[in-house]
């Protein structure tokens, strides 16, 4: 298809195309799709998913950056379902989610292949878009599935690993090969999905500060979890933030991969609001 349009796929987008059937079935079917369900694929590509996704859905939303994959994209759609879709060209990472769910009034089903340059601010964008989003099943790069999906006491946990850990209940649905792709890239795939329905069942007092110390934790990961808070959350004293680990139960010789999330949490409630904004 793309020979005969005069297209080549563009690095710069990070452009690789699923080409596995049964990639793609499995995929679908661990979305377990309602016909009611409002969809939307994050860069839809040649349609390799998007084509068996209508079969079952009535409603989905298209958001692909390249204007003449959209072009080759909607000459390939079945008749019958050119009504189903709303194709628009533009970044994902500007889509307004509150502006589907309003006009749908249904919260968004994402699914899509997220090039690796756009994983980290991708997600951080759902986060931000959680009150209208149900779930997402999301492909990337092996390494960085196995970040969002770590545990303490590994070398992938990080921030990121906690921030999404905190707002969603993460799966791994399914390990996909760099032969599945064309064209090939260089490592191997993981599909995710992501629960917003089903975030981490303790919550913190203040959200905002939760996640300003655990990003502070990891800036000099190296460090000690007191001297690393120490010098990421200055002009806190060394003396008040020992203070909030002792009332914590936290060793301040711990290093920030060691900690839970509800060390996390504890630790933002003794770290009060007036310490941390100043």
């Amino acid at each position: 298809m793309l020979a005969k349009s005069g297209l080549q796929p563009k690095k710069s987008l990070g452009q690789h195309f699923l080409d596995d059937p049964r990639a793609i079935e499995e995929i679908i079917s661990r979305g377990s799709l309602d016909a009611a369900d409002v969809v939307v694929e994050i860069g839809p590509g040649l349609g390799a998913l998007i084509i068996p996704l209508l079969s079952r859905i009535n409603f989905l939303v298209a958001i692909e950056k390249d204007p003449l994959l959209i072009k080759l994209l909607e000459e390939r759609l079945p008749p019958q379902d050119r009504e189903k879709i709303t194709c628009i060209s533009g970044d994902a990472l500007e889509l307004d989610f509150k502006q589907i769910f309003e006009t749908f009034g249904a919260k968004v089903r994402i699914f899509g292949n997220l090039p690796y340059n756009i994983s980290t601010p991708f997600l951080e964008h759902l986060i931000a878009n959680r009150p209208y989003i149900r779930d997402a099943i999301l492909m990337f790069q092996y390494e960085v599935a196995r970040r969002l999906t770590a545990s303490p006491n590994s070398r992938e946990y990080g921030a990121l690993s906690i921030a999404l850990q905190y707002y969603a209940h993460i799966v791994p649905l399914i390990k996909i090969g760099k032969e599945s792709f064309y064209p090939r890239p260089k490592v191997d795939s993981m599909v995710l999905e992501f629960d917003l329905e089903r975030p981490h069942p303790h919550r913190a007092e203040n959200e905002e500060r939760f996640l300003s110390i655990v990003r502070a934790a990891f800036r000099f990961r190296r460090k000690t979890l007191l001297n690393s808070l120490e010098r990421a959350m200055a002009p806190l004293t060394r003396e008040i933030i020992a203070g909030a680990l002792e009332k914590s139960s936290i060793d301040p010789n711990r290093r920030a991969e060691t900690l839970s999330i509800d060390e996390y949490i504890r630790l933002s409630s003794s770290l009060s609001l007036d310490t941390t904004s100043a």
